[in-house]
């Protein structure tokens, strides 16, 4: 977009107060992750949950110079402001008129799954054949799609855009806004399924999206599916994919590794070579087939383009490098819309000073001087402490990055140079087009070199977290337990992403915990619930708040604030004990407890107690004795306070057993990490970690042969094992292996045999097709699931994660 302020209040009607000559090429909704301000307004959104008006100051700080929001504020002097009546309206206004006087090809995408993936593959085969706008990320929602058709300028040919819903009369905005002349359906599946009353309803409200399409492109293998379509749209032009020989598009031969398959296109036969054969990936391949022939490539042309697929990376991975420096790994991709993704990112670090690696951008439809002012323009902004740029077009054009920047003609003389083993406490972008392997840079910078690696989603715990909200009345607020490293994640990393998110409270187990917290910069309130005696300094010192469990403790406590000269009402926490018998004031305690507190220099943050057996429904009649004494016990004690403390109770399986006795605030532990006791719950949430190795060797085991210590496997056949470098040092328990437990290759399980080890185990890999060394072995993610690893372990969620092993390297990804 390029407008002015005063042509964005005439096309959308809006009232300005300010400069009408400022132009806006960028609109920003989060105040957190301005990557850049220069030609950018920031929109204010309100939402039931929030109100983006409370970041409006935030965003002037930032240097916007132009706000969107529904209401006025004086007080900010020379800002422009457009005063619209609703914000999410007046986005989706201007969009729908940029997008309807653009003029360009544009592919609309919905479905279920693989929206994002054939939105990406779509674009990696046809950028070289039109200049080409996408989608950035997975922005397809009311939000999300208008700022993608914002993006749209004079010099593009065609657009590829994603529509997502997860409520019903969600679509009949999006195609409002957004009319695809070719439309694309992928694969209905179960996401937001659950907002539906039925299937159909799903697919009535998927398929609005093509009203106004003239090619209509869809997975016929659903009945359903192709019957709607059938009838709403049979004056389109309409193209079925799918592996039934009754679609227009499928696969003739038997899917097999060992030939090409034959794909019929109506009347004709292609022959294809696709290394991946699983079944998601193959209906990808055939809607990804189906829109380029109907955009009229050439077979040649088609076969080359899918044989030279990169496989999609939507994810950012953050990994603990040498002396104190965070490694963003964005190695993946690289165009202007991931590099501004991953600015956005670097916003969430903490860390002072930061530097960058940059590649030549490869694959862009555009003039190289310009594209790399618009590049250095983007990075300048960031005040990067070093930028480092590979590539022999790139560095043609250093003059244009400021500060100091260094050129270098590929990676390896970046690496030679030794430049980047000498920063320190830093964070480090890598972010380059594959042909110059910057994970190499990567390897070099990464504090632990193991094969085995636990995968943290950043985005998942969020989604998560945000499920847990929406079952919560607005102002209910939450604490984020942390303790035991966030369950074996990572406290710092998930902390600090919290944090950024704005989460209300973190819980700690002991102070160690919380103090690291506050070393590492981590601003927000943290509660301490065992806080030992010889640590009460610390406590004091770093700002912690501790849970008060008994007089004794509140004695020693207040022992300690009275030493510390600290002269302010100190928050604390008191626990009661409402039937688990673990720690609390216990109802006969309470008046002697008010008494302590009496004219102490503390104050009651908050009054709590823990719920048992919240996620048990054999034991709900105990459940609501506990929280019937917690509101008695709670009422009594804050009667005599005179003053309102919050109140908070429930666990994760409380807040979705339990959700009407929220009170104030609410404790999230193994539900922002996807697990539920509630069946229906469990199937809203994301897994957000995965513990993956590779395979190290295989070894055909003769008849009669062992395997592993003590022999307690022996081949009765001639058998294909594997070896993994994972053993019960990582936190595998021995008690899995002997056929106990299995692991995931290629989606298919396959048995643990013989003794665990401490650093190895071996697999029985004989029923895999195509097994070979370098394979990913997944100990647990989808297959098994977390779940299923724990039932081979007779243990719990909790008990597995906070067992992996230090040594197992952690990488934290962003899709």
């Amino acid at each position: 977009m390029n407008y002015t302020v005063q042509q964005i209040a005439e096309i959308t009607r809006a009232k300005v107060i300010g400069d009408t000559t400022t132009v806006v090429k960028n609109i920003a909704f989060d105040s957190r992750i301005i990557y850049s301000t220069k030609n950018t307004a920031f929109i204010a959104i309100n939402t039931k949950k929030n109100s983006g008006e409370k970041f409006v100051e935030s965003a002037i700080d930032r240097g916007i110079t132009v706000i969107i929001a529904e209401h006025y504020d004086p007080k900010f002097i020379n800002i422009t402001w457009i005063i619209v009546e609703n914000a999410i309206t007046f986005l989706q206004n201007l969009a729908k008129y940029h997008f309807e006087h653009s003029h360009l090809k544009s592919i609309g995408i919905t479905g279920s799954n693989g929206k994002t993936i054939l939105k990406e593959w779509l674009y990696q085969c046809l950028w070289n054949e039109y200049s080409t706008v996408k989608s950035p990320k997975s922005f397809n929602s009311q939000i999300g799609l208008p700022l993608s058709l914002l993006q749209i300028n004079t010099n593009h040919q065609l657009g590829i855009f994603e529509a997502g819903i997860s409520q019903p009369f969600e679509m009949q905005n999006l195609e409002e806004i957004f009319h695809p002349k070719i439309g694309l359906l992928t694969h209905i599946g179960t996401a937001h399924s659950a907002n539906f009353k039925s299937e159909e309803e799903l697919i009535d409200e998927k398929i609005q999206l093509f009203k106004r399409s003239e090619i209509i492109i869809y997975n016929g293998d659903n009945s359903l599916t192709e019957n709607k379509i059938q009838q709403l749209y049979s004056g389109r032009k309409l193209i079925s994919y799918g592996f039934k020989e009754s679609n227009d598009v499928y696969i003739k031969n038997t899917i097999s590794k060992e030939e090409d398959l034959i794909i019929a296109y109506h009347n004709e036969e292609i022959r294809l070579p696709v290394h991946q054969r699983d079944e998601a990936t193959l209906t990808n391949v055939l809607a990804l087939f189906t829109v380029l022939k109907v955009l009229h490539i050439d077979n040649t042309k088609i076969v080359d383009k899918i044989n030279a697929l990169k496989a999609v990376e939507m994810r950012l991975e953050a990994i603990e490098g040498i002396k104190n420096n965070i490694i963003v790994n964005d190695s993946f991709n690289l165009d202007l819309d991931s590099l501004k993704t991953a600015l956005q990112f670097l916003k969430e670090y903490n860390k002072p000073k930061k530097s960058l690696v940059l590649t030549d951008i490869i694959g862009v439809n555009s003039k190289s001087e310009e594209l790399y002012e618009e590049v250095s323009e983007l990075v300048n902004e960031q005040n990067f402490d070093s930028v480092f740029l590979i590539g022999e077009e790139i560095t043609q054009f250093k003059k244009f990055f400021n500060g100091a920047t260094f050129t270098f003609n590929d990676t390896y003389e970046l690496i030679d140079s030794k430049y980047l083993t000498d920063i320190e406490n830093q964070v480090i972008l890598l972010k380059g087009a594959r042909k110059f392997e910057i994970e190499k840079i990567k390897d070099l910078l990464e504090l632990r070199k193991h094969d085995t690696v636990l995968e943290i989603n950043l985005n998942a715990i969020l989604h998560n977290i945000n499920y847990h909200k929406s079952l919560l009345r607005p102002e209910t607020k939450m604490m984020a337990m942390v303790k035991a490293n966030a369950y074996g994640l990572g406290s710092y990393e998930v902390s600090e992403f919290l944090q950024h998110h704005h989460i209300d409270y973190l819980g700690v187990a002991y102070a160690d915990e919380g103090v690291e917290l506050r070393k590492k910069g981590i601003t927000t309130p943290i509660v301490v619930m065992n806080p030992e005696q010889h640590s009460y300094d610390a406590i004091i010192q770093y700002n912690l708040e501790p849970e008060i469990y008994s007089v004794r403790v509140l004695d020693l406590f207040y022992k300690a604030v009275q030493k510390s000269g600290n002269d302010t009402k100190y928050p604390i926490h008191i626990k009661l004990e409402t039937g688990m018998h673990r720690l609390g004031f216990k109802e006969h305690e309470l008046d002697y407890l008010y008494e302590s507190l009496k004219d102490k220099n503390l104050k009651v943050q908050s009054i709590f107690s823990h719920l048992s057996s919240s996620d048990v429904p054999e034991e709900k009649e105990f459940t609501v004795q506990q929280l019937e004494k917690f509101r008695k016990n709670s009422e009594y004690l804050i009667k005599n306070l005179g003053y309102q403390p919050l109140r908070h109770i429930l666990n994760s399986s409380g807040i979705t057993n339990y959700t009407d006795n929220q009170y104030d605030m609410v404790r999230i532990g193994i539900g922002m990490l996807g697990e539920s006791s509630n069946i229906e719950i469990q199937k809203q949430l994301h897994s957000c970690v995965s513990f993956k190795t590779v395979i190290s060797q295989i070894s055909l085991v003769e008849k009669g042969e062992s395997v592993g210590y003590s022999r307690k496997y022996k081949a009765d056949h001639l058998t294909k094992i594997a070896t993994i470098p994972v053993g019960y040092a990582d936190g595998i328990p021995r008690l899995i292996g002997n056929s106990v437990g299995s692991v995931g290759i290629h989606k298919i399980l396959a048995p643990i045999v013989g003794n665990i080890c401490m650093d190895m185990m071996m697999i029985n890999v004989d029923h895999i097709t195509g097994v070979k060394e370098g394979d990913i072995v997944t100990v647990f993610n989808s297959k098994p699931t977390l779940k299923e690893f724990a039932e081979y372990c007779k243990t719990i969620t909790y008990e597995v994660l906070t067992s992996i092993s230090p040594r197992v390297k952690r990488i934290y990804i962003k899709d």
